[in-house]
């Protein structure tokens, strides 16, 4: 990081290392890296800087429910307690019990509920300054969307048996049609978790690329010219503001998307006739 920032406007790629161009210095925050590695039985565990902002989120979680239990049974609590309480009011009465029903979708709240806490809290972490979002990385949110992905299938074999599942993924057609479309059935199961990671991924990283362009440009046209920097300062910053305030908004949206998609793909995994 003691690389000088210098006009360059074709450093706009990110680098682990964090010199360069200062859009490369500014975009690496967004990408995880490296901090270091231990071993543990003789294996190789790296750790990044998302490790700990992930660790963050799951003690941020454990701290804002302290009390709730409670606090829900008593109709009493503070303000976070009941603040708290009411997001898991909404989650269960508004999202879950509608396509799961009651009886199932008690049975597996506590997963949503915590799908919805973690990735919240590690959308908001990365609007702190020094933080950085978790939810931006390809590999945190495919292994958020392979729950989702392994709770439907697992679930709809439980629920419907593991023969059923499979048979009832293809609906009523004529049988030469029956293979091709169990073929397409398949795919479209598949595509459920990709389509959980990409959506999650590109909202999350590409609010950061912006908000971070504003910013890399009055540093970029100050590097040239401290007046144009001055000048374009006030848009930059302005910007920059309104971009943070949408990202706050943002990451309690995409939260609830997540979420709410995975109550769905589950739901039409375990009821499919629904």
């Amino acid at each position: 990081m003691n690389t000088p920032l210098v006009a360059n406007p074709d450093a706009v790629l990110p680098s682990s290392e964090g010199g360069g161009g200062i859009f490369e210095q500014l975009f690496g925050h967004v990408f995880p890296h490296k901090v270091g590695e231990f071993q543990l039985f003789g294996t190789v565990i790296e750790y990044y800087t998302l490790t700990f902002f992930q660790v963050g989120a799951v003690l941020a979680v454990f701290l804002s429910f302290a009390g709730v239990a409670v606090a829900i049974r008593t109709n009493g609590g503070n303000a976070v307690q009941r603040g708290m309480s009411g997001f898991v009011s909404f989650i269960r009465e508004e999202m879950v019990h509608p396509y799961l029903g009651r009886k199932d979708g008690d049975r597996m709240l506590p997963l949503f509920l915590s799908l919805f806490f973690f990735i919240m809290f590690q959308n908001l972490f990365g609007l702190f300054p020094g933080g950085a979002t978790a939810t931006a990385s390809v590999y945190v949110s495919a292994a958020l969307a392979l729950i989702t992905f392994a709770t439907m299938i697992v679930g709809g074999m439980v629920i419907q048996g593991p023969v059923k599942f499979w048979l009832r993924l293809v609906p009523h057609v004529p049988g030469p049609l029956w293979p091709l479309m169990f073929v397409i059935e398949l795919v479209g199961l598949c595509v459920k978790p990709f389509a959980l990671t990409v959506r999650l991924t590109a909202n999350m990283m590409g609010g950061h690329l912006v908000l971070l362009s504003f910013l890399g440009l009055v540093l970029y046209f100050g590097s040239m010219n401290p007046v144009a920097g001055w000048a374009f300062a006030p848009v930059g910053v302005g910007l920059s503001v309104f971009i943070m305030i949408i990202e706050g908004f943002v990451a309690l949206l995409q939260a609830y998307i997540f979420t709410l998609l995975s109550i769905i793909f589950v739901g039409m995994c375990l009821h499919p006739d629904h």
